[in-house]
């Protein structure tokens, strides 16, 4: 013992620091360093820690200086009443004689009209337009095509330099925010606590358990009069739509649907079924 207090102990230190030391590597080492009369200490890579200790509920605190400890976000719907037009005309400025380059939307010369081929009855394809923060000119008619193509939040953002008009929003799905302090230090400040966020967006799972709440209370099916037969005292669905076609789209019953889980959603909100209430019915 007293003569491995004396003599260094060297380590083998993983040479890339991200992986195990390779087996070979080591074992060649080991025999080296034996051989020269050192011993031999193998070293491991800090393990990967995702998540904290765990935390009570009475531990967890408030951010000081931020109101609510959660936040929750629903799908916003376009501004109603801005056409595409209307939306452009707060950030553009009219161009009467463009300069004889390219519109990097659909590379036609300015100088000529839209090269796009869509259908904007109310804008003319040689209209051109500058952008009034950053300058860059496009056609009208292929700004028009670029936000419809978009969010159409009312925003607009500049395909050159990126710059951003108005507020933009994204495509986020429905969920939860939440924050608060926990009682943990990260490496490297151990005098401070830690702020945890968690984000939760619902999947297509959640929206099963809210269907079997509907149907413990017979909400998904009602008696009525078919709208795809006409017969009427028959089983109807009750304005809570299903898909119910599995590999195709034929009759706006099948698949791709970005919209579906959020009108599925808002639909078993009109007959009072959210997850909040579920949740209390549960308990």
């Amino acid at each position: 013992c007293s003569f491995l207090h004396r003599v260094p102990t060297v380590p083998v230190k993983n040479l890339n620091g991200s992986s195990p030391v390779n087996p070979a590597l080591a074992g060649i080492t080991g025999i080296l360093m034996s051989a020269a009369g050192l011993p031999v200490c193998l070293t491991r890579p800090p393990k990967l820690v995702l998540h904290p200790p765990p935390v009570s509920k009475s531990e967890i605190k408030s951010i000081p200086g931020v109101s609510n400890t959660s936040r929750k976000t629903t799908k916003k719907q376009a501004k109603k009443g801005k056409t595409p037009e209307e939306v452009l005309k707060k950030y553009l400025q009219k161009v009467r004689h463009p300069p004889d380059e390219d519109c990097t939307i659909c590379m036609e010369r300015l100088t000529a009209p839209s090269g796009y081929k869509g259908l904007h009855p109310t804008v003319k394809p040689d209209l051109v337009g500058k952008l009034s923060r950053c300058g860059h000119i496009y056609h009208v008619y292929c700004l028009v095509a670029m936000y419809n193509s978009g969010n159409k939040d009312g925003s607009l953002q500049c395909p050159t330099c990126k710059t951003i008009y108005g507020v933009k929003t994204g495509t986020q799905p429905p969920g939860k925010m939440e924050y608060h302090l926990i009682p943990h230090s990260l490496p490297g400040h151990p005098d401070c606590k830690t702020i945890r966020i968690i984000y939760s967006i619902p999947p297509g799972i959640q929206v099963l358990k809210l269907l079997l709440v509907a149907w413990d209370r017979r909400l998904i099916f009602a008696i009525g009069t078919s709208s795809t037969t006409g017969e009427s005292d028959t089983v109807i669905w009750n304005e809570v739509h299903h898909k119910t076609e599995f590999g195709s789209n034929l009759t706006g019953h099948g698949y791709p649907d970005a919209n579906y889980l959020d009108n599925v959603l808002a639909e078993l909100a009109a007959q009072g079924i959210s997850e909040d209430n579920a949740a209390q019915e549960k308990d």
